[in-house]
């Protein structure tokens, strides 16, 4: 019998449009716990996650998604939110499994800044991640993070009408990924330097990754 050998996750890595190179020209000043290997190991949780399309729509998918993430973390500085303060705030008790994890556990974390008890629960779920007892993987462990920044990426409207992914596979245009995560406070001019910030970082992004960032880059 005749054994292949399993792909290294350096080769799976290698199918995905962005190299760690360019990953590290993205992020200069990120927080170590962002890693290139927790990206490229978060991937298989959604193969279609920058993988859908031309090699343009993929590198603009990674680009938008990454510089989403910019945005929401301070170019992957902040691993969970900065405002203790906040952090009993996130827990819905009208939800019938309530707030196992404690009253206060379930601040913003991640590329995407997960929060909230019904987030964690539904990420976990999607994912196969007990993160409503346990949300504090979402701070420990690189490819969980980036897992679920990945999961609100293809399955979340937020305040939009499609997925981020689904504006960009179907070449909607970078501001409707703006508008699906928070285009309720961003959006239609509630907060124009808000968005001009996202679509600086997609620019720039897409530059790094050698290609244009097409349409409809503002919402």
């Amino acid at each position: 019998m005749i054994v292949m050998p399993m792909a290294s996750a350096s080769e799976d890595a290698g199918e995905f449009v962005v190299s760690e190179a360019q990953f590290d020209q993205m992020f200069p000043n990120r927080n170590p716990f962002y890693t290139y290997k927790g990206l490229t190991d978060a991937l298989s949780a959604y193969p279609a996650f920058a993988n859908t399309g031309d090699e343009t729509v993929k590198k603009q998918e990674a680009a938008a998604f990454l510089a989403n993430v910019s945005h929401e973390t301070g170019g992957l500085v902040h691993v969970k939110e900065q405002n203790e303060a906040n952090y009993p705030h996130y827990c819905d008790a009208n939800q019938p499994y309530g707030c196992p994890a404690g009253q206060a556990a379930y601040y913003g974390r991640g590329p995407i800044q997960l929060s909230w008890n019904f987030n964690y629960k539904a990420a976990g779920e999607a994912l196969g991640i007990d993160l409503l007892n346990d949300p504090w993987q979402v701070e420990k462990d690189p490819a969980v993070a980036m897992k679920t920044g990945i999961w609100y990426w293809m399955t979340a409207t937020g305040p939009g009408t499609m997925t981020p992914h689904d504006a960009m596979a179907n070449k909607r245009g970078f501001g409707e990924t703006i508008r699906s995560i928070n285009g309720s406070l961003e959006c239609d001019g509630k907060n124009p330097a808000q968005v001009q910030s996202r679509v600086d970082n997609y620019k720039k992004f897409v530059e790094i990754l050698g290609t244009t960032p097409g349409d409809n880059l503002s919402c």
